[in-house]
């Protein structure tokens, strides 16, 4: 069968640009409701029978027959054992991206995650102390594909916050377990892992069973009931964020081989139909020809009728007026993913306000990030760039205020405290200040 992919023409001098942008965005995240009424019913059954919950469901849905939630861990031999069958070549590959992962984020620890503390002129210290979460749980998807790289991007930073205790959860339909995913579990530190998925596993994760421990927070991507569950947990435990359709923006300034990036929207479109992939630029002439490599590649590609789909319903080739003024529409989309696939990728960086991760130049693929480069690969996505960040160290740690106020200083806050304490009506708080004034 042959695919055609047709993304959107749009130009910025028309006057129906606007509408025809606003439309091709669009993307709701509002859950279905039949999603939501049966991940309400899984989310209060976990919550009430525990592990018998959990392994009912996941018999149910991954097609299993477990007596018992135990037959799903998967223990340290066996994690250990996967990694030592798969090829050297991945066993190099996988041990090499996590070496990069641990690096950037063990930067990143240095320079936004140590504990500080000062004292002032009367002798109060001041400070904040910075400690891990003590556990946290991961979600590896396991449907349609394996995502190893998921388990080094949300399993790493979490250890090299010091989280003690990483519990990973992955479905595994059929009883198929990836090889590849398990011995990224070993070489990411992994604690516990149990081959459960869906919102059984959130569920498990949140409230705790007899079986699985109960934990602080819940990072991963996951399909449609997976982001319902962890709207519906949040609060009991932390989320990292309800993830969207991934994106890539391409800004080209017609420099690229035009094939580069016709690939590099294959390779976000790929990942499903809701994919978004957009390139802006200011060159009539280069659009057309990243849209004539895209009519050339895509039947070449294993995944041809996604990336199809994904384009003509989603996709946009957007020619602008300037690079300016495709910095300036970049800053309203705030993608997930954003390449400047240009000659002098700096001199437009500075532009960019708002992405999830920022690839500069044409030899900079956005799949380098996705799966070796070392920076996180979970991205805020559906224009939350806007105010939310990467999956990060400072996403396994928590701060807490020191305060230590001396004799001396007790003498000035308290006056202070006290005076906007009554103005309040909390007469306890401003008694409490005013006891420890000096009696003279």
């Amino acid at each position: 069968m042959t695919f055609v992919a047709a993304p959107a023409h749009l130009f910025t001098t028309s006057g129906t640009f606007e509408a025809e942008f606003k439309a091709r965005l669009h993307w709701s995240a509002e859950a279905d409701t039949a999603i939501e009424k049966t991940v309400a019913d899984i989310l209060a059954d976990v919550q009430l029978r525990g592990d018998a919950a959990v392994l009912e469901y996941t018999n149910r849905f991954d097609g299993l027959s477990a007596s018992s939630l135990a037959e799903l861990e998967l223990t340290q031999a066996e994690l250990r054992a996967a990694f030592d069958t798969i090829p050297t070549a991945q066993r190099e590959a996988l041990q090499a991206a996590a070496a990069r992962v641990r690096t950037y984020h063990e930067a990143q620890k240095k320079a936004s995650g140590e504990s500080w503390s000062y004292r002032d002129a009367d002798g109060t210290l001041l400070g904040q102390k910075v400690t891990p979460l003590d556990r946290v749980g991961i979600y590896v998807p396991g449907g349609k594909a394996a995502y190893p790289s998921s388990v080094l991007m949300n399993a790493i930073p979490a250890h090299v916050a010091g989280v003690a205790e990483i519990i990973m959860v992955v479905p595994t339909p059929r009883g198929e377990k990836n090889a590849l995913v398990l011995a990224a579990a070993y070489v990411a530190g992994v604690t516990r892992a149990y081959t459960i998925g869906g919102a059984q596993a959130v569920a498990a994760l949140a409230y705790g069973t007899a079986t699985i421990p109960n934990v602080h927070k819940i990072t991963g991507p996951g399909n449609a009931y997976v982001a319902a569950a962890k709207r519906r947990v949040f609060g009991t435990v932390g989320i990292d964020m309800i993830a969207g359709p991934s994106e890539i923006l391409v800004l080209a300034d017609g420099t690229t081989p035009p094939d580069w990036v016709a690939m590099d929207l294959f390779s976000q479109a790929e990942h499903d139909e809701l994919a978004q992939s957009i390139l802006l630029c200011p060159d009539a002439g280069y659009i057309a020809q990243v849209q004539a490599s895209i009519d050339r590649l895509l039947n070449e590609m294993p995944r041809a009728e996604i990336i199809a789909k994904s384009l003509t319903g989603r996709g946009a080739l957007i020619h602008t007026r300037s690079m300016e003024e495709a910095c300036e529409i970049s800053n309203r989309i705030a993608p997930e993913h954003l390449e400047v696939s240009s000659n002098d990728p700096h001199r437009w960086e500075p532009l960019l306000k708002h992405a999830g991760a920022i690839f500069l130049g044409a030899y900079t693929s956005e799949s380098l990030g996705d799966y070796c480069a070392g920076p996180n690969h979970v991205l805020p996505t559906s224009g939350t760039a806007r105010f939310s960040s990467p999956l990060g160290v400072y996403d396994f740690q928590k701060r807490s205020s020191i305060i230590e106020v001396s004799q001396a200083g007790a003498q000035q806050l308290g006056t202070i405290a006290a005076e906007l304490a009554y103005g309040e009506g909390l007469q306890a708080h401003a008694r409490a200040a005013e006891m420890r004034l000096d009696k003279a």
